[in-house]
């Protein structure tokens, strides 16, 4: 009976391991691993994961209210949404790990679209973009290390069209990207 359960606990694991393994194959150019954040034990720590499930059935709400929206929300596959307040205890690893992702967006061809450094102690802004031709943009992502309190990542995985951008800012309240014009694109004045 022992060897029945470990051999049936054996193939559990293998089959979850294998999906797992699958599913983080199977995600779309424009995502991003922002790696484990690690949030202080005494300061504000946010993490938002919306899948493209959740994110269709937002778009159908949004339909009739906010068209502009919905027709985004329709096209993206995945958000997520980090916010970090550093302390003492975690702002270096936190600091390295942006870092490190700005580095790996770069490398592996994503365009920097925003670099905003506010010296000595200001804000440290930069927005990437995983363009599709140029047509569309398949990934977004905003990093933000503000006044060396607390740390912004966001990442939008879609088919974003450049003039949704503003539509896409406001509707996800992301001000850095409220600022963004592309090459091509009128400017929204947002």
């Amino acid at each position: 009976m022992n060897r029945i359960l470990r051999t049936s606990s054996a193939v559990a694991a293998l089959i979850i391991a294998s999906a797992a393994a699958s599913s983080a194959a199977d995600l779309a150019p424009g995502y991003v691993d922002f790696g484990s954040i690690v949030p202080s034990t005494e300061g504000k720590f946010v993490e938002v994961n919306l899948s493209e499930g959740i994110l269709k059935f937002a778009s159908t709400f949004a339909c009739k209210q906010e068209p502009q929206s919905a027709d985004v929300l329709r096209n993206l596959k995945h958000v997520r949404v980090n916010v970090v307040e550093l302390s003492d205890a975690n702002r270096s690893q936190i600091i390295e790990r942006v870092k490190t992702v700005r580095q790996e967006l770069v490398t592996s061809g994503w365009t920097q679209i925003v670099n905003v450094r506010e010296q000595p102690k200001g804000d440290d802004v930069q927005i990437f973009a995983k363009m599709r031709g140029e047509e569309a943009i398949e990934g977004l992502v905003v990093t933000v290390i503000e006044d060396n309190h607390e740390v912004v990542l966001v990442n939008i995985v879609g088919n974003i069209r450049p003039e949704q951008i503003a539509a896409l800012a406001d509707r996800f309240n992301i001000d850095p990207l409220k600022k963004v014009h592309l090459a091509g694109t009128k400017h929204s004045g947002a």
